[in-house]
């Protein structure tokens, strides 16, 4: 490709609105535009990237006994209210309405249409296992899109869907999953993670995700230095923590606090230590009121408390039901003589308590007394309070040790690119996906969900890949492989030397950019540095005096001198890491 022919509209200065590296050098390398808030154009040089990463991906899928298909982005409300998502799916689900004032909604998902096509055309053990593919737009209605297209509202999508006869084949298939984005992250010459996560809106019982390991990234990680336990921060296990001293039991005392509501205030105002305070939040789960509680010096993770709760919507009480349920403004609210509530419809509700599991056996702790102002001391489980169980609620913490091993464990930032779900029966029981078994007995399918961020994988590789002067490209990635710069443009040595390498590079088959253009040699240089292409190669007349060429990586400091007779067989050595490997053919079910 010759760039003087190629709109790579780069800009010296990023966009105001860019608020991540990779959000900065997309937009200055021209490879996106912005259209509106969340909503980007892919240029030719940015699509070049997405496209190498969708065929990596699509390999690998078709390794593992992939099917392609493709699914509507329009999707009718009928299917989402079969698994109950229309109702509790959020905001972040665009609902629109037809010609007929039928609802549909744009796809942030396809697990609904998904199922739907399976069970009208899947009817017999015979045909399972089964795994189908697709890639598409999705929408997710984002109320503050940020990071360029790392967190657009609409995003490229590689999802993925398994279906089995049983939970033993369904696990059996999630590792192969599980083995086949390993290798994708590898191709794509990603330093990666995989992580236990939580599994949000899509539901199942187990999930990974796949974290490309970036300073910036936006997602916590915690991992053990000793084994191989890693997990998303949401997901983090928490141990419980080792018994104190025997302590003998207090009776309670009502404490004055006047305009104390934190644990900060109320420590210094009593002198106890945040490790005695009980810390509430109050919500709704499912309309019906729940008092969480962690140790004063923890932090809550409502998603471990969605999964405690067994609520499909937990929401957080505002400053009127916090008064309305426990009688109290926010910061009063405590366990202990919790008046019961009344909930819409007049009747009387006892709200429902859930302690982590640190503060199980507690002894002469401190929490609101249920009214302003006041704090009571000396709580102790069992005696003044019982919740309806112990679980794990809390953030995870540095000082917190492995899950698995008891080792340390270290806290890095990544990027969410891929995740995995081990759906189980979740979708297909609702929406009648069953299949007849040898003895024709009907069952209900096992299904299992694989998907992967192909437009956040390009924005995650520049965010892992890049210096002061632009972006770095892993050469699987890069939407060339090879930059030829003849300096003289104009000599008629120089270009013919120039178009003989691109030329044949091409036959090679080394995707190759031409910097034909009549600038600068400093400004192309500078372009060349933006926008990445792993390898640079400079002719000039000095060079040819020579019979030589200039040769430079992009992710190394200094430039080399190659023989211009030895240039195209050094080239092609170097781009070839970049050509797929041999794909197997997929292993019989």
């Amino acid at each position: 490709m010759r760039y003087s022919r190629y709109l790579i509209p780069t800009l010296r200065e990023a966009p105001s609105d860019a608020d991540n590296v990779s959000a900065v050098l997309m937009q200055r390398a021209g490879m996106i535009r912005k259209l509106a808030a969340g909503l980007y154009d892919w240029l030719p040089l940015g699509l070049r990237t997405l496209r190498k990463v969708e065929r990596i991906v699509r390999e690998e899928m078709d390794r593992i006994g992939g099917q392609e298909v493709a699914l509507p982005v329009v999707q009718p409300s009928e299917l989402w209210n079969e698994t109950g998502r229309w109702k509790v799916y959020g905001k972040e689900l665009l609902r629109i309405k037809d010609r007929k004032n039928a609802d549909f909604c744009f796809a942030p998902t396809a697990e609904e249409v998904i199922t739907d096509l399976v069970r009208r055309d899947v009817r017999s053990w015979r045909q399972l296992p089964a795994m189908f593919y697709q890639f598409g737009l999705k929408f997710r209605d984002e109320i503050r899109p940020r990071f360029g297209v790392m967190r657009a509202r609409e995003f490229l999508m590689k999802d993925a869907y398994s279906f089995h006869a049983d939970d033993e084949d369904a696990g059996r298939f999630y590792e192969v999953a599980y083995q086949a984005y390993q290798r994708v992250f590898e191709r794509g010459g990603l330093r990666f993670k995989p992580v236990e996560a939580q599994a949000g809106a899509i539901g199942g019982s187990f999930s990974h995700e796949f974290m490309v390991l970036a300073e910036t990234g936006e997602e916590t990680i915690v991992a053990c230095t000793q084994c191989s336990y890693g997990a998303n921060v949401e997901r983090a296990e928490c141990l419980a923590p080792r018994p104190g001293a025997p302590e003998a039991p207090k009776p309670l005392e009502e404490v004055h606090t006047p305009n104390m509501g934190s644990v900060v205030e109320v420590s210094a105002h009593t002198g106890l230590p945040a490790t005695k305070f009980l810390k509430t939040q109050l919500y709704l789960a499912d309309g019906v009121p729940l008092m969480a509680l962690v140790r004063g010096d923890h932090e809550l993770n409502e998603p471990k408390l969605q999964t405690a709760s067994g609520a499909a919507l937990l929401e957080r009480a505002t400053d009127d039901q916090y008064r309305s349920i426990a009688g109290c403004d926010v910061g009063y609210a405590g366990p202990v003589h919790l008046p019961r509530w009344k909930d819409p419809k007049g009747q009387m509700v006892t709200v429902r308590v859930i302690a982590d599991r640190s503060l199980e056996g507690l002894v002469n702790g401190l929490s609101g007394a249920n009214r302003k102002d006041y704090h009571l001391a000396n709580i102790n489980a069992g005696r003044d309070f019982q919740p309806e169980s112990y679980k794990d609620l809390r953030m995870a913490v540095p000082q917190d040790p492995c899950p698995r091993c008891a080792g340390l464990v270290e806290f890095t930032k990544g990027i969410e690119v891929g995740h995995t779900f081990k759906l189980g029966t979740k979708y297909s029981e609702k929406m009648n996906a069953v299949y007849l078994d040898a003895e024709q007995k009907s069952k209900v399918m096992i299904m299992g969900c694989y998907g992967i961020g192909v437009t956040r994988v390009v924005a995650a590789a520049i965010e892992q890949n890049h210096d002061d002067n632009g972006i770095i490209w892993p050469l699987a990635l890069a939407p060339f492989a090879v930059e030829v710069i003849p300096i003289e443009v104009d000599d008629e040595a120089v270009r013919e030397a120039a178009n003989a390498l691109y030329k044949s590079l091409w036959e090679k088959g080394v995707e190759t950019l031409l910097d034909d253009r009549p600038e600068r040699p400093g400004v192309r240089f500078k372009d060349a540095d933006l926008i990445g292409i792993p390898l640079r190669v400079v002719i000039s007349k000095k060079t040819l005096a020579d019979r030589e060429v200039e040769f430079k990586r992009r992710d190394q400091p200094k430039a080399e001198r190659l023989k211009l007779d030895e240039a195209l067989e050094r080239l092609v050595d170097f781009a070839a890491p970049a050509s797929s490997p041999p794909v197997a053919a997929p292993a019989a079910s």
